[in-house]
């Protein structure tokens, strides 16, 4: 699932991205109302997080542009508690509210039942030959065999999954797990996929995730040449 933050204090938004990432979500984060803005309408997230008094366009402006085109659903985060300005965020078409300073377990509970209220997603279990994924409860099994993953790991695994047969570059990883954009000087990808194909390949006599040289790697039953 991928959370949009929109937040313009730089260790606000460093720490909700944190957070979230641990909890199992990929998550974008936007400085300003218009880039905030654009994201928005461009990529597809299952929740907005939106402070409301942004540089460049507030908050308001931001839910209200938004509605004539999405309704992904928007969690306000702002200092600003009177009553007169949660009712405003409301009818402009937000769909929680949560004022600073706030609990982040409380913020993490609301996103979720955000999440839930959105369109529907895409299956919660997952199954490649004898791999299953059970997004939903964050467990992954090869046959009876329960497998640990970190989150981030997790995270690599459900990809690979999704797109199975599909052959995904390292730019396209490092993009959808990391969200960064790839460094050919940077070998996070090709580490994360050894380890990951410790603990879902090692001690299996069928081979899963799979090199394609010089292009990038694939999750099928098959090896791809």
């Amino acid at each position: 699932m991928r959370i949009l933050i929109v937040e313009d204090e730089v260790k606000t938004g460093a720490y909700l991205k944190k957070g979230l990432e641990e909890s199992g979500y990929a998550v974008d984060v936007a400085n300003d109302g218009p880039q905030g803005l654009i994201l928005a309408q461009e990529e597809q997230y299952d929740v907005i997080v939106l402070d409301v008094m942004l540089p460049g366009m507030d908050g308001w402006t931001v839910v209200k542009t938004l509605r004539s085109t999405r309704t992904t659903p928007v969690l306000f985060l702002t200092a600003r508690d009177d009553v007169s300005d949660r009712v405003r965020g409301l009818e402009l078409g937000a769909d929680d509210y949560l004022v600073k300073p706030f609990a982040f377990v409380e913020l993490l509970a609301r996103v979720r039942t955000l999440a839930r209220r959105g369109p529907p997603r895409e299956s919660e279990l997952i199954n490649v030959g004898d791999l299953e994924i059970d997004v939903n409860r964050r467990r992954v099994k090869r046959g009876t065999t329960r497998i640990d993953l970190t989150p981030r790991e997790f995270s690599l695994l459900q990809l690979l999954a999704r797109r199975h047969g599909e052959v995904m570059s390292r730019t396209q990883i490092a993009s959808y797990v990391w969200d960064m954009n790839f460094d050919s000087d940077t070998n996070v990808v090709e580490v994360a996929i050894r380890r990951l194909r410790t603990k879902i390949d090692d001690d299996f006599p069928v081979k899963l995730i799979h090199t394609v040289r010089g292009v990038g790697y694939v999750l099928d039953v098959k090896d791809v040449a």
